[in-house]
């Protein structure tokens, strides 16, 4: 099997990992002399992955097996997966075993130039970012991290919305790979049966009048197992992912190529006519419509029922007061009486 990064430059960790990915038991023994390294090393790699949060079974005289078959990421294989004409449009395709954050990373790159995309994953991400600075939390193995740089060549309108815009094209490739049942919680998350099954990360960088570099970042959980489950949930936000789902045997890299693809044609679309051509398939994904919200934003707060969203992508909320709008802020769902 071909290797997206030559092993002799891949941590231990990442060379043991996909030997296991196939979720099969394989003895120290044998992982020793295929790698060309001690039993004892393969061990201190086997501990490194259950540090990251790795499901490992360890079990005498059969060796060490993932508690889930996880598929490397592999940029070729991603390549592979993508329609040709998508392909021509990426700059740069790159998987890293480790980063701080793919959206840091990039936004510290130059942009790509107009009608290319720079795409990065990482199997694990040291301080991955949600909104507002919030942790995201993955093993490797268990998530599709990626973040792809586009440039406009001007300020788009509905900039302010483009996270929405994003949250479709999500929903597009979910759909695509048969996932069904997938809801959109503005501004930025993707939740199934209400438990958060990914997010959304969006930074631009713009000159006044000139053109706008966007860095989108997505998270979406696939296998991330009961432990980590749990410490997420105990932050007070339940989450899923797509085994729990029920989609157990789809590729990781078919996922991270149905995510590039759709968020590709989504920027073109976005670049031309802005929110409305998404509008109606985000209105039909609200999981928020109908339901009893608090919403917090820096200027204001209010509690009312949740009313979809407008054509510029604004939070409506039916108040004691009256209609109110947000264009940006944090909901909660308040709890049934």
């Amino acid at each position: 099997m071909k290797k997206a990064v030559p092993h002799l430059v891949q941590p231990l960790a990442a060379r043991v990992f996909a030997e296991l990915a196939d979720g099969e038991f394989h003895s120290g023994e044998e992982l020793a002399r295929k790698l060309g390294v001690t039993r004892s090393a393969v061990w201190k790699a086997v501990e490194a992955l259950r540090t990251l949060g790795t499901g490992m079974q360890a079990v005498r005289n059969r060796g060490y097996r993932l508690d889930t078959p996880a598929e490397p990421l592999q940029a070729a294989r991603i390549r592979e997966a993508l329609p040709s004409a998508v392909a021509g449009k990426l700059r740069r395709l790159e998987v890293e075993w480790s980063l701080g954050s793919t959206n840091t990373v990039l936004a510290s790159r130059p942009a790509p130039p107009g009608g290319r995309a720079d795409v990065l994953l990482a199997e694990y991400q040291t301080v991955g970012r949600g909104r507002r600075g919030r942790s995201w939390l993955a093993p490797p193995g268990g998530a599709v991290c990626l973040s792809l740089s586009w440039t406009f060549p001007e300020m788009p309108r509905d900039v302010g919305a483009l996270s929405l815009a994003v949250g479709v094209c999500v929903l597009r490739a979910l759909t695509s790979l048969g996932v069904s049942g997938v809801g959109l919680k503005w501004p930025n998350d993707i939740l199934i049966a209400d438990r958060k099954l990914g997010g959304i990360l969006i930074e631009l960088r713009a000159e006044s009048g000139g053109p706008a570099c966007v860095v989108v970042g997505i998270g979406l959980n696939v296998a991330i197992g009961k432990t980590l489950m749990d410490e997420i949930a105990s932050t007070g936000v339940p989450p899923t992912d797509l085994v729990s789902a029920g989609i157990s045997s789809t590729s990781r890299n078919v996922i991270a190529a149905a995510l590039i693809e759709r968020c590709i044609a989504g920027l073109e679309q976005f670049e031309r006519e802005g929110l409305r051509p998404f509008v109606e398939e985000w209105r039909s994904a609200d999981a928020l419509r109908g339901r009893d919200v608090s919403v917090q934003s820096v200027e204001q707060g209010a509690r009312g029922l949740a009313r979809g969203i407008d054509l510029s992508g604004a939070l409506l909320v039916e108040t004691p007061q009256g209609l109110r709008k947000f264009i940006a802020g944090e909901v909660t769902v308040r709890p049934l009486a």
